[in-house]
């Protein structure tokens, strides 16, 4: 059986999320096509289907994720996580907070949290999360009504954030060796791996993209 990824994200580079899947995909089609290309750590976003049948889904996911060794999150739901026996959960700033949903998943679990500013990131930190994100960094329709952050911030994250921390946020190839460049050492992506035409593909023309940055030596 293939390794999971470590569980405070130090080998975890390219993070996808999510979206709903295009007529004649599924989300198992979706999410192995992201594994076999390269992804460390799938996000299951997922607002509209019912709650058994999110549980199932991400049962199959978390297998899949499992096959391939990536880590696997829920997004929002910290009873579904526990159900589906998911590596964590990733929370929003409306959602749970992280005491709570810690008492339902205990300390073998990872827990995220959405943040926008190094406040937020600090008070993350400060209730017990493991890791936290950063963004949105650029435009994206994703988050439509937050204002991007820009790059500047993941500076601001690496001088006073304990914590691992994902650069999300209109991430796609064109940005992503900027992101890293800025100090960024993982990034998630929505649209351009989920999204996309070819998952599989996309995931790995990301990935090269990513490690290629990291490992050029700095300006």
């Amino acid at each position: 059986m293939i390794k999971k990824r470590l569980y405070n994200l130090s080998d975890v580079h390219l993070y996808c999320l999510t979206t709903i899947p295009r007529e004649g995909r599924t989300y198992l089609d979706m999410v192995e096509a992201a594994c076999r290309g390269g992804a460390d750590a799938i996000q299951f976003r997922e607002k509209a289907i019912p709650t058994r049948e999110l549980v199932r889904e991400a049962k199959d996911l978390k297998a899949v994720c499992d096959k391939y060794g990536a880590l696997f999150f829920v997004n929002d739901r910290a009873d579904v996580a526990f159900a589906a026996d998911a590596d964590g959960v990733h929370l929003g700033q409306e959602d749970l907070p992280v005491r709570a949903a810690r008492e339902i998943l205990g300390h073998d679990k990872i827990i995220g949290v959405s943040c926008h500013s190094t406040a937020q990131a600090l008070i993350a930190q400060e209730e017990g999360a493991d890791y936290v994100s950063c963004g949105p960094l650029f435009a994206t329709p994703t988050k439509p009504t937050y204002k991007p952050v820009t790059l500047d911030l993941i500076a601001q994250y690496r001088k006073v954030v304990r914590l691992p921390f994902v650069a999300i946020g209109g991430v796609d190839e064109e940005t992503v060796e900027a992101v890293i460049r800025a100090g960024a050492d993982r990034v998630a992506v929505v649209r351009a791996v989920c999204g996309s035409d070819d998952p599989e593909s996309a995931a790995r023309r990301l990935k090269e993209i990513i490690l290629s940055a990291k490992a050029a030596p700095a300006a």
